[in-house]
């Protein structure tokens, strides 16, 4: 089994940035709509995340757009080095201060630039 979280966003452009230069996933596929991209699929240590734009779901099956402001989808993800991340956040505004929890793992997170909250999390040694 396999699970991709599909992120939807007004604009994958604005995205991309955050996803590639800040975090260091490679676009493997891209589908453009019109001038603008639809659709792209990243990857990262063997992680994959889909975005797709808002614009493109309602083209295709417009029963799962999400209504205006509705920008609530939350992503943890696990990494191996909690501290490659760290500095890949730097200078970026922070959600969640960096803390460690009670189920031992040290978390930092954010809002990715269409809304979405992604916590980034290593197990403490």
């Amino acid at each position: 089994m396999k699970i991709t979280a599909v992120l939807m966003v007004e604009s994958i452009e604005t995205s991309l940035p955050f996803w590639v230069e800040r975090m260091g996933f490679a676009k493997t596929v891209e589908v453009p709509e019109g001038d603008r991209l639809g659709f792209v699929i990243l990857v990262c240590n063997g992680a994959e995340l889909m975005l797709q734009s808002i614009e493109s779901v309602r083209k295709d099956a417009p029963q799962f757009a999400p209504q205006a402001g509705a920008f609530n989808t939350g992503m943890f993800i696990e990494v191996d080095d909690f501290a490659d991340t760290r500095k890949r956040l730097a200078g970026y505004p922070i959600a969640l201060p960096e803390r460690t929890t009670f189920y031992g793992m040290q978390e930092i997170g954010v809002r990715e630039p269409s809304g979405h909250i992604v916590i980034f999390a290593a197990r403490n040694s």
